[in-house]
This record gives structure tokens, C-alpha cells and sequence, in this order.
């Protein structure tokens, strides 16, 4: 008999442990901040700052370093002489990441059970964070324009790791390897204000992680609208040096 209610006190114990756990879980998770909104950047950075690399750039190990400045010294010398060199945008690609959270438009945040969803109103971006689950295997995770996004909650913070990510895919043509991995700490900073804290960490390729931030600033009353490239650019042309220039009335004959 005394075994009997040893056994019952232990498994009553066990079951309040677990309810007790589960409660605190569920606790965690009603207590995460909503974040779902239409997101600008803010401050707003006004041209040209917004072609300026955050933090001054990554330290990269070499030659990578000296090839980056190289091509960056080329990209602004061809900008500033009004022939820009091609880019994502201008071939009407996605951005992909770390550049869609730059947010040259306002971006959608939609929070939902299981998944955190970034739209952005450039060419029509979808970029899904799965949350609570493992990230994938290299062999599983097929390089794409985001990656794949496995986030949690860490209190009032969305933390999001992000690998995968096609090594074409660059930020301010920073190169990155297949081992680029992504950490973002994503939380509200005030009302209607909101920051994502970005790590970029690559053995291969830099010296030591790369630290940034985006700030943004809620605006509901902004509504996101389609915004597709047409396959032919009406008023540019990208030429065979790789420059950028305004077609002529002989381009559209």
C-alpha cells in the first residue's frame, strides 16, 4: 500500500512538472511582442547614404578584402560619372538576404502560429522565419535567395538564424561562402519602433563576424502594393561593360 501512494506521489509530482513546464511555455509564447505591421526604414537615410556600407563594411580576410574595395572603388567611380554598374535590382532579382531587411521600401510583417513572414513591396518579396524548429542539414538546405530562417523568442526578442544563402546573393557585393551564417535579433525598441541587430558570421571569408543594425519605424497606413520588374526595362539598358545607361529612341525601334 505505502508503495502504491509512493508511485502516485511520484507520478502527481511528474505530471505537475510537466503541466507546470508547459505553462510556462505557453506563458513565453502569449507574451511575445506583436510585431505584425508595416515596417519603413527610420531614420530614413536619404541617397547617399543608403549606397554607404553599414559599419564601414566587413574586416575580409585577403585578397578578398582588396578585391571588394576594388570593385566598390569601380562601382561609385561609374555612379558618380552617371553610369552605374549593374546590380540585383536593375536585373529585377530578388534582393535576398541580409539586403531585403534594408528595406529601400516598407516591408510587411506578418505574425502567425509556427512562422514569421517578411514581405517586401520590391518585386514582390516573400521571406518566410519558421519558428521552434531545427535548422536544416547543409545537404537539405538548397541554396536560395533567403536561405532558410529557424527563429525563437527569447523574451521580448525574435532571435532568427539564417544559412543557406546563395553565395550570388551579396550585400554591397560583400562575397560570402557556403558557411555564411545569419543571426538576428529582432524586438521592439519603443511604440511603433522596431530593430534588427544583424550578425554575419564566415570563417572562409572574414576575419571576424560583421555587426549591423536596421532601425524601422511602424507605419500602418502605408499599404503594399505589387511591384513587378517587366522583363524589359522600358527606359534602361545594361550594356556589355556592365554599365547601366538610358536607352535611346534607336534602343526602342
Amino acid at each position: 500500500m505505502k508503495m502504491k501512494i509512493a508511485k502516485f506521489a511520484l507520478l502527481a509530482a511528474l505530471s505537475f512538472g510537466v503541466s507546470s513546464m508547459s505553462f510556462a511555455m505557453d506563458e513565453t509564447k502569449a507574451q511575445a511582442p506583436n510585431i505584425t505591421g508595416v515596417w519603413e526604414i527610420f531614420p530614413d537615410p536619404p541617397p547617399p547614404r543608403r549606397s554607404r556600407v553599414p559599419n564601414g563594411g566587413p574586416n575580409l580576410r585577403e585578397p578578398y578584402a582588396t578585391q571588394w574595395k576594388a570593385f566598390r572603388a569601380e562601382r561609385e567611380a561609374k555612379l558618380q560619372a552617371g553610369t552605374p554598374l549593374v546590380d540585383a535590382s536593375t536585373l529585377c532579382l530578388p534582393e535576398g538576404m541580409p539586403t531585403v531587411m534594408w528595406a529601400i521600401y516598407p516591408l510587411q510583417i506578418l505574425q502567425t502560429p509556427g512562422q514569421v513572414t517578411v514581405l517586401a513591396e520590391f518585386v514582390t518579396q516573400t521571406r518566410r522565419i519558421f519558428l521552434d524548429v531545427p535548422m536544416l542539414a547543409p545537404d537539405d538546405n538548397a541554396p536560395s535567395y533567403y536561405g532558410f530562417s529557424a527563429g525563437r523568442w527569447e523574451g521580448d526578442t525574435l532571435v532568427v538564424t539564417t544559412k543557406g544563402v546563395r553565395e550570388d546573393v551579396t550585400f554591397f557585393d560583400i562575397p560570402h561562402s557556403d558557411e555564411m551564417t545569419i543571426t538576428e535579433r529582432i524586438k521592439l525598441t519603443g511604440p511603433d519602433l522596431l530593430e534588427d541587430q544583424i550578425t554575419i558570421e564566415d570563417p572562409k571569408m572574414l576575419l571576424e563576424p560583421y555587426k549591423f543594425s536596421f532601425g524601422y519605424k511602424r507605419n500602418d497606413e502605408y499599404r503594399i502594393s505589387e511591384y513587378y520588374c517587366e522583363g524589359v526595362d522600358p527606359l534602361t539598358k545594361v550594356n556589355k561593360d556592365g554599365t547601366i545607361s538610358m536607352k535611346t529612341a534607336e534602343d526602342n525601334e
